[in-house]
């Protein structure tokens, strides 16, 4: 195996994170798992709930080992019916940073100090 063929061959092993929408809410993530573990090795499933009501939101992911079984259960997956309603399968894009935006508080701007007279 040339060099150019093992990178390319790590490559295919890489483990993938799908992304899984629009399946009703009382979806379990065995159903989940059933449908993907059809086209290989299922990792992980995590179905994305409120974070107040604790409901299902329709949304979640998977995880499979390789990036072929992954991209088999894509193809066969995506657009089809599932629990009732035509499902979104496809890969999951990296997760953004949210540490960025929002928070503030701290601090009281410039409110005092310097003696003088209040009035």
């Amino acid at each position: 195996m040339t060099a150019s063929q093992a990178i390319q061959h790590l490559g295919d092993d890489k483990e993938l994170r799908i992304y899984v929408g629009n399946f009703g809410f009382d979806t379990s993530e065995q159903e989940i798992r059933d449908a993907f573990e059809a086209y290989g090795q299922v990792q992980e499933v995590s179905l994305i709930q409120d974070r107040d009501t604790g409901r299902p939101k329709g949304f979640g992911f998977v995880e499979m080992p390789t990036s072929a079984e992954a991209q088999a259960a894509i193809e066969a997956l995506n657009g089809k019916e599932f629990t009732g309603r035509a499902i979104t399968v496809n890969e999951a894009r990296p997760r953004q940073d949210r540490s960025s935006g929002g928070g503030g508080g701290g601090g009281y701007g410039n409110r005092g100090g310097g003696g003088g007279p209040r009035w």
